[in-house]
């Protein structure tokens, strides 16, 4: 059974389900309030709690007969000081403080940093902050073992409080023996996205690639300044881009952080990457109904800019309020869309078509639907890509994504502007438009008379092989 959820937007929403967000009913309500791909974070919760939320999401889908992306998050390392005699310790600006490889709990003169390869890379003058940013280290001396630093920004130190070293790529990998258990665990219940977080170099892509194959898509987690400096190469590699702002923001001066979220934004659109906009973006919203004004611009920025999807990560996960939340992501985006100035920056912002017959036809398509009023351009894909190729042409009409895929059409729930079906395989480009015009009419997308421009790669099954434009009228 096939219900009709079209939503009136291009923009796509992810919600993180947690705690707040876990029973079945509440993942269907988060679906119907706006919902387009549903976020597994396992930095917290067992596997069990995951397969259950997993499950609840097929069950929606089934219900619903529409095709519902789920990203799996991984953690990534995490680099956290040992712990302190009584839990915490306060220290004094400009005092010697020592971080070694001795895990006897820490005072006020000394703690624990059980991480050998973050001493193998430090160098006098570097930084060390401490408790997301909130604390500042600067290293005077250190050998392979230690590192006597100064406090620049004081505070209090409590237990296993995280580590970030701003300055240096660090000999670690990505993908930490937690990250490959959970990713072999995501994989086989059949996640359509793996966001990695800690990318620091393109390295760090492929390495998840060999694991990951061809059973999921990856998403780099954009939070490490070193990422910024190897981005090109990362967006060659990786299949999607998310503009983790929290962890930028630990690790770079606020004031550079919105300049970066614009920059990687135009990078990814250029590529023809799908972007993602994360992290604080309705964050009062997690005890309070409504949000603030500067939290609802924050949103419409990202939709401005023309990110592909934004994200909530505490907000539907843990917070008071997360169908609201996710209502009024859904409202903002709708208004960004209705707006002249948004549709003026469409047109402005458009990115020359590469120089390949798909890129030719997908630049086509999108003209030809403008000239004739098309009601859609309808894509058929087998892996996405031909999908994607149009999706960057951000057109004014809707992108109908079809694919005799479940897989397929999940992922593209993630891209902008496209609304995924599943529609039996196609013998033939004449049994292709039929099927068009039936989904067309059946998704209540077309009626009689109104036309479609449809794209196609030929021979059928060829990934990128979008070479055939054809207008139908729907009868």
């Amino acid at each position: 059974m096939m219900h009709v959820m079209k939503r009136s937007r291009s923009a796509k929403i992810i919600a993180t389900l947690g705690p707040a967000s876990s029973t079945r009913v509440r993942i269907e309500q988060l679906y119907k309030a706006g919902a387009d791909v549903f976020r597994l974070n396992f930095s917290h919760g067992s596997h069990e709690e995951h397969k259950e939320r997993y499950d609840a999401i097929r069950d929606v889908e089934a219900e619903l007969g529409r095709p519902i992306g789920v990203m799996m998050d991984l953690q990534g390392p995490k680099l956290r000081l040992g712990t302190f005699m009584g839990g915490k310790a306060l220290l004094g600006l400009g005092r010697r403080f020592r971080l070694d490889l001795n895990d006897v709990p820490g005072d006020v003169t000394r703690a624990p940093l059980l991480h050998p390869e973050i001493f193998a890379v430090l160098e006098p003058g570097m930084s060390l902050l401490v408790d997301d940013g909130k604390m500042r280290l600067k290293v005077l001396e250190c050998g392979p073992d230690f590192a006597e630093t100064e406090v620049m920004v004081d505070g209090e130190l409590s237990d296993r409080k995280g580590v970030n070293v701003p300055d240096v790529v660090l000999p670690i990998s990505a993908l930490t023996e937690k990250d490959i258990a959970d990713l072999k665990f995501g994989l086989s219940l059949g996640c359509d996205w793996v966001a990695l977080s800690f990318v620091q170099k393109a390295d760090d892509i492929r390495e998840a690639r060999k694991l990951i194959g061809k059973k999921a898509s990856i998403i780099a987690k954009l939070e490490k300044p070193s990422a910024i400096d190897d981005l090109e190469e990362i967006m060659e590699l990786t299949d999607a881009v998310m503009v983790a702002r929290g962890d930028l923001g630990v690790e770079m001066p606020p004031e550079d952080v919105p300049i970066l979220q614009k920059h990687i934004i135009t990078t990814a659109r250029a590529k023809g990457r799908p972007v993602i906009v994360a992290t604080q973006m309705l964050e009062s919203m997690i005890s309070c109904p409504s949000p603030t004004r500067a939290e609802a611009s924050d949103v419409a920025t990202a939709v401005y800019d023309g990110s592909d999807a934004v994200m909530l990560s505490a907000e539907t996960a843990a917070g008071d309020y997360p169908i609201e939340t996710v209502e009024i992501m859904d409202r903002i985006i709708k208004r960004v869309e209705g707006d002249q100035l948004y549709l003026r920056n469409r047109e402005r912002d458009r990115t020359n078509p590469e120089e390949t017959d798909a890129d030719a036809i997908s630049a086509a398509a999108r003209q030809v639907a403008a000239t004739i009023k098309a009601k859609a351009i309808v894509t058929y894909t087998t892996t996405g890509s031909t999908s994607y190729r149009v999706a960057r042409e951000r057109p004014d009409v809707m992108i109908l994504g079809l694919t005799p895929k479940i897989e397929t059409a999940r992922k593209l729930a993630l891209v902008w502007g496209i609304y995924s079906a599943v529609s039996p395989d196609a013998a033939d480009f004449s049994e292709m438009v039929k099927g068009a015009r039936k989904v067309a009419k059946a998704q209540k997308i077309a009626k009689r008379g109104d036309s479609l421009v449809v794209t196609a790669g030929v021979p059928f099954g060829t990934p990128g092989a979008t070479n055939i434009l054809r207008i139908a009228t729907v009868s």
